[in-house]
């Protein structure tokens, strides 16, 4: 048997010179060194290809006693930085701002009396509009959270939007047990796949609706690897479900909405609910009208619900502290296995525009993320 080969130990003398040292007690006690900043902007709204310009600015060599200095490492593309620069969402920036609420960064330097974290650690935002659309950015502690680093960064970058969001659709609106059964739109969403993987380690039947085109059979056998109980249309569910034979759902979720005969998704999810059953509303890719038929609501008491995470913590008097416990349990499913790392394709920032035109690809499986680190590092 070979012996385990154990590193000489560190001389005492040498690890306080490495604390002591320029470079380490400067970051530690807010004088950073000067850093150059790269980041989009926008000073209008309106569609990103038009108002976005990239811009290159210099960092201020001294924070605040509360600030931190981070190195943005990969920010993702989400449908609400997409609203955000167009003027459609409720929460912008100041113009100039810089979009993005979602991403992770690694600390660089912090203020005399930040507590919450030191330089190398590993953060996200939970707080919106950080802007992390960005090479490097300084920003309040209060406003960031430290998390493991064995998080892949791919999933760490996409981490404080999507997961709570399919976490809370589960948990606060009906109380489903093991065999309910839900039905939701938008099944190849981010936040539909998550929906799934959820549902399945709680032995929840899953009802999911995709769009009728080419690729449907390869999307159907993508969802079912990940646990899907049924995968059909919004003109076919009905039917299916009845072949099917499960229960009907308690719980509808939709994200598209559409005043298409044929993928009126919340029409479609609302039909198959049982009586008193809950659709709850999270999302309207389609940027259609809302459309069911007042008869569901009379004669079957169906709710229709609205849900925006982070309305919903900009209210709670301590929504910071409840984002915090959120973030910790969305690792604890990755870390159990019970989520997958998320797929998603990198792309630098400097490549906005490639970026931009991935996203709108209906050959995308995973998120798009801006990055300004070594690709191979976040796809781990």
């Amino acid at each position: 048997m070979l012996a385990r080969v154990r590193p000489a130990a560190t001389p005492l003398w040498a690890t306080y010179a490495a604390w002591l040292a320029p470079a380490s007690l400067a970051a530690r006690c807010g004088y950073a060194t000067q850093a150059n900043a790269t980041a989009l902007s926008f000073a209008e709204h309106g569609s990103p290809e038009r108002v976005l310009r990239l811009q290159h600015t210099d960092l201020p060599a001294t924070l605040g006693d509360h600030e931190v200095r981070i190195h943005l490492l990969a920010a993702p593309i989400n449908p609400s930085d997409i609203n955000t620069i167009e003027g459609k969402y409720p929460i912008a920036p100041e113009l100039p701002g810089v979009p993005g609420h979602e991403g992770v960064g690694e600390v660089e330097a912090v203020g005399s009396k930040v507590t919450r974290m030191r330089p190398g650690d590993r953060v996200v935002p939970i707080e919106h509009g950080q802007g992390t659309w960005r090479t490097h950015g300084v920003f309040n502690e209060l406003h960031w959270y430290k998390i493991p680093k064995d998080i892949p960064l791919g999933t760490a970058a996409t981490m404080v939007i999507n997961l709570p969001t399919a976490v809370k659709l589960l948990s606060d609106f009906v109380q489903l047990a093991e065999g309910d059964t839900l039905v939701q739109s938008g099944a190849s969403s981010h936040v539909g796949r998550l929906v799934i993987q959820l549902a399945k380690s709680r032995g929840i039947n899953t009802i999911n609706l995709i769009r009728d085109r080419p690729e449907r059979a390869e999307q159907e056998r993508e969802l079912r690897s990940l646990g899907a109980t049924l995968v059909t249309t919004a003109a076919e569910c009905r039917q299916a479900l009845q072949a099917a034979g499960l229960p009907k759902p308690k719980l509808g979720l939709d994200c598209v909405s559409s005043a298409s005969l044929q993928r009126d998704s919340a029409a479609a999810c609302a039909k198959v609910l049982a009586p008193g059953g809950t659709l709850v509303v999270y999302g309207a890719m389609s940027q259609q009208p809302l459309t069911v038929p007042p008869g569901l609501l009379i004669f079957n008491d169906i709710r229709i619900r609205g849900f925006w995470l982070t309305g919903g913590f900009a209210k709670m008097k301590d929504g910071w502290r409840a984002k915090e416990q959120l973030v910790d349990h969305v690792c604890a499913l990755f870390r159990t296995k019970v989520i997958r790392p998320v797929d998603v394709e990198c792309l630098p920032l400097e490549q906005w525009e490639k970026a931009l035109q991935r996203v709108a690809s209906d050959d995308r499986t995973g998120k798009v993320l801006l990055t300004s680190f070594p690709p191979d590092e976040i796809r781990g």
